[in-house]
């Protein structure tokens, strides 16, 4: 397949400027650019299938650039339905520090920041030389602010537009970019883009948008959602994006396969057969979990992710770490424990029987586990001993019912 083909066939093209850029895209040498406000110091999971498409660009032959908005993340993108909360000029660089360094490290992208030339750009000069472009009509017409007229739009927000086309014609008179591409919900900005410099300079570009990945109800993965899924480990670690993926909607797992992986079509074919026919196997689900992390966080993170979901799977917790621990229980509430306790007081002190009675019970019908032992000894003392790396101690009652205590 081409390039082109094989981004159609992973669903990856929504909508594209001109058919022209078919051809652009499959001979190669196109510099092009993807955009990212700093409203936080990593990406997530959401961004990660429009770095992933730039990766295959680049891999094919193309430039590609990540301009990261000092300075639009200042006002910010509109949304839907409310406008997005200031984010402060300290927080802003923090998280451009962040995204940069991450950038680089995964993709080698060359980094910019819109900041630097929009911040000597005066009222007069942004009105004069941009804003007389841009017709109310046409910019009203866009999907966003259409869908924002009824609960009010501020002007601040209304601005955005320009200065999102305002960067396309920057980066395209002194970096050559003549493509931008970007999620679905940016296609307003990417024409606006267009339109500016056609009208400005008589210059041809491009742009192509490709759809917001989301699940089978339509939400998608994004942090404004409420679930987001950190590409840095250490806000989301390597054996919850295993879970997360190995979890996910069977009907959903080919399309993310397509998606997130740079696996052929053919080894895709046979995953969907795989899934087809022995869902309970999940041989896909793990395809997709082995492939991100190992791009994401290498082959030992992967390794590693495997292996805690054994040890939870198993009920075995006494080789494992207390960075492990947190990993394997990150959104457990811990109960704090005191060292000398009897099994029965620790017991109702971690909230899992009510009773003395109802705890000796647990114990004497064997329903009790510590660290993965099954405990019998109604005169056991929970001493320093239980506790792994004098930290943590992980408690089953049943087969399911997860405890995890903290030492005082």
């Amino acid at each position: 397949m081409t390039l082109f083909e094989d981004l159609k066939w992973r669903g990856l093209i929504k909508d594209i400027s001109s058919p022209e850029l078919e051809e652009k895209l499959n001979k190669g040498g196109l510099s092009f650019y993807i955009g990212t406000d700093p409203t936080a110091d990593s990406l997530h999971i959401g961004h990660l299938s429009s770095f992933l498409i730039s990766k295959r660009l680049k891999d094919a032959g193309h430039h590609p650039i990540l301009l990261v908005g000092g300075g639009t993340g200042m006002i910010g993108d509109p949304r839907p339905t409310t406008e997005r909360s200031m984010i402060s000029k300290e927080q802003v660089s923090k998280n451009i520090d962040g995204l940069r360094k991450q950038v680089e490290e995964l993709f080698g992208f060359e980094v910019v920041n819109n900041y630097d030339w929009i911040k000597d750009i005066n009222v007069l000069d942004f009105l004069r030389d941009y804003g007389k472009y841009f017709n109310i009509n046409y910019m009203l017409d866009k999907d966003i602010i259409r869908r924002r007229l009824d609960t009010g739009i501020t002007y601040t927000e209304f601005s955005y537009m320009i200065l999102q086309a305002l960067d396309f014609k920057y980066l395209h008179e002194y970096k050559n970019v003549d493509l931008e591409c970007a999620g679905s919900d940016q296609w307003g900005n990417i024409t606006a883009g267009i339109d500016l410099i056609r009208k400005s300079t008589g210059d041809e570009v491009y742009g192509f948008t490709m759809p917001l990945v989301t699940d089978s109800q339509g939400n998608k993965f994004g942090k404004s959602e409420g679930n987001a899924l950190w590409l840095d480990k250490e806000k989301t670690s390597s054996y919850e994006l295993y879970q997360f993926f190995l979890n996910v909607e069977d009907s959903m797992v080919i399309d993310y396969l397509k998606i997130y992986t740079f696996l052929s079509k053919e080894e895709i074919k046979k995953l969907e057969i795989k899934n087809n026919e022995h869902p309970e196997l999940r041989e896909a689900h793990k395809a997709l979990a082995r492939e991100i992390i190992t791009f994401l966080h290498g082959k030992e993170e992967y390794e590693k992710a495997v292996s805690l979901a054994e040890h939870l799977f198993n009920n075995k917790f006494q080789d494992l770490s207390k960075k492990d621990i947190e990993d394997l229980f990150k959104n457990q509430e811990k109960t704090l424990v005191d060292v000398g306790m009897t099994i029965i007081d620790f017991i109702i002190n971690m909230g899992i029987a009510k009773s003395k009675r109802e705890a000796r019970e647990f114990v004497e019908t064997g329903a009790i586990s510590i660290n993965g032992e099954k405990v019998t000894d109604l005169n056991l003392i929970i001493d320093s001993s239980k506790f792994i790396e004098d930290k943590y101690i992980v408690v089953r009652r049943g087969k399911k019912k997860y405890y995890l205590g903290e030492i005082k």
